[in-house]
């Protein structure tokens, strides 16, 4: 062959090469890579607030997940932020994990989805808020009053071995604390570094959604497959939204809460997640009548504030939802939607502990002792309240921290259009499952091993179960039981019955199968099988060492 179209045939195949490199093109997926996966959680987030679940809220994203994935509609958390983050996280019930005595730190004896993945050569990141460290409160009052408006730096914002980046996480973005001011936030980080300033505009919803978008790009360079976690604040406590937001809400609310909890029904019955014959409408428990409210347009600014709080996370999901389509990870990437619990009743009085008295720059914060006139700026901590929890945890009885379903039932999507093997758009209203599937889910899904000891400390046996199964539509085998238990309400499910408590009140027995919502208390016409499911739920607290004594954590 001719010497000079040996040298340009050498020069070509060079240039390509370089090129190919320098290309932004997605990266080429083979058929048998591993998934990604990512998990979107929210922060005290209705059953009904969803547009796909009979909420009236523009969540148009997330709408489309459920379209083209399923839902569940039998799907439960551990009521309250903490105790499900734990059990997400770990697979494992929370008083397993630290969840009771040790107030909000995860235990060093457990090993968590990242920690887990990472050994099968899992990317793993975190946006978010993680609520799973111990936090104290600062001996000198005003020093700590300081410290958690971002007035002062007085140490670490817990100990750092408890931190997400040193729990499995390579990146972590976010909140350590349970509770901050979404314009400036206390105990913001990225890995153990504090993010010491914000900018003007900075919005807490906008930094998760756009560093789990970052996240994405990062993750895609790299051949690996990667796992995200999205762990969103809102719409908890405060109820700061950009007015932007709040603006698209004006007059929706302004029927109240009574004619919310109507609309929110039929718009469920109509797309086929409840029927009145075995889900009727159960009542609003916190015996408020819109009818006797003097002020409704204060009272529905605080619903407003909610929706648009929502609305921005839905926003970020299409960036995110974007990001993956661009990358070319989105077909491949297994999504799972859900809240921590039910809508929250919770109107603070005052500041104290993990609630700043004062912004950064000195300007006081109003509390609901205070009283004030918009709830969503940064100088209020508001939150909505027990009758607007009441009926954004429509069809349910009651809310946050309940045992009963307004407190531990979820809104559950799954969407992964390489793997679903249900029908798009399919809701499922014949699995129970729990939070703690997720860890084995994601375990199974990745083809990873559950280890039996962790840090040379043996560790307890799962107690979710994978879900991987029924997304293949396969027999799953389920529970045959689940527990629950946080602030002294507790509650026991097996099969279609339901034993549940509230605070200092007798066991109620409902047939779930009849009576989804809980509304026709059967404890007195089946006596022994209240003591017989009482036994089991008393065996339950033995074994993972339940202490009604011991103080829980909060939020």
């Amino acid at each position: 062959m001719n010497r000079k179209l040996i040298t340009a045939a050498i020069s070509f195949l060079l240039l390509f090469s370089f090129g190919c490199k320098m290309g932004k093109k997605p990266k080429e997926k083979v058929d048998d890579q591993k998934p990604n996966i990512m998990v979107i959680m929210t922060d005290d987030m209705g059953y009904s607030d969803l547009g796909c679940y009979g909420g009236e809220i523009s969540t148009p994203n997330i709408d489309k997940l459920a379209s083209e994935g399923v839902r569940f509609t039998q799907f439960y958390n551990a009521s309250r932020c903490c105790p499900t983050r734990a059990s997400l996280m770990t697979g494992l019930y929370q008083h397993r994990v630290g969840l009771q005595v040790n107030g909000h730190s995860l235990s060093q004896e457990s090993i968590t989805i990242p920690e887990a993945l990472k050994k099968e050569g899992y990317q793993t990141g975190m946006s978010g808020k993680w609520h799973l460290s111990q936090t104290y409160e600062k001996e000198n009052l005003q020093e700590h009053m300081k410290w958690i408006a971002n007035q002062a730096d007085f140490s670490d914002f817990a100990p750092l071995e408890t931190y997400p980046s040193n729990r499995g996480f390579d990146e972590m973005y976010g909140i350590i604390w349970g509770v901050a001011n979404y314009f400036d936030p206390f105990s913001l980080v990225h890995n153990e570094e504090p993010i010491e300033e914000v900018s003007e505009d900075f919005y807490v919803t906008d930094f998760i959604s756009d560093k789990a978008v970052d996240l994405i790009d990062q993750f895609s360079e790299n051949e690996n497959p990667f796992f995200l976690y999205v762990a969103h604040q809102a719409p908890h406590w405060p109820l700061h939204a950009l007015e932007k937001d709040v603006a698209k809400y004006k007059g929706v609310y302004d029927d109240g809460w009574d004619a919310l909890r109507q609309s929110r029904y039929q718009r469920m019955v109509e797309l086929g997640l409840v029927g009145p014959e075995t889900a009727p409408n159960s009542w609003n428990e916190s015996g408020r009548s819109w009818d006797e409210v003097e002020d409704k347009a204060w009272e529905a600014s605080h619903m407003e504030a909610h929706a648009a709080m929502l609305d921005r996370v839905d926003q970020g999901v299409g960036r995110i939802i974007e990001k993956l389509k661009e990358k070319g990870e989105f077909d491949n990437t297994l999504i799972m939607v859900l809240s921590d619990n039910g809508g929250s009743p919770e109107r603070v009085k005052r500041p104290g502990f993990d609630r700043p008295a004062e912004t950064r720059d000195g300007r006081k914060i109003s509390y609901q002792n205070d009283g004030y006139e918009t709830p969503w700026e940064e100088t209020t901590f508001a939150g909505i309240g027990a009758a607007w929890a009441g009926a954004v945890n429509t069809p349910f009885r009651y809310w946050k921290v309940a045992s009963h379903h307004g407190g531990i039932a979820t809104p559950f999507i799954v969407h992964w259009p390489k793997g679903l093997k249900l029908k798009p758009g399919s809701i499922n209203k014949k699995i129970v499952g729990h939070v703690m599937d997720i860890m084995p889910t994601c375990l199974d899904v990745a083809g990873v091993e559950y280890q039996d000891s962790v840090r040379g400390i043996d560790i307890p046996e799962l107690d979710g179960k994978s879900l991987l199964p029924v997304i293949k539509g396969q027999e799953w085998e389920g529970h045959d039981a689940i527990f629950w238990e946080h602030a002294k309400r507790k509650a026991i499910r097996r099969g279609d019955w339901k034993l549940v408590a509230w605070r200092g009140f007798e066991w109620e027995l409902y047939n779930l199968k009849e009576d989804l919502t809980e509304t026709n208390n059967l404890a007195g016409q089946y006596l022994e099988r209240v003591k017989e499911m009482a036994e089991l739920w008393h065996e339950y607290a033995d074994e993972v060492g339940y202490d009604p004594d011991a103080k829980g954590p909060t939020h």
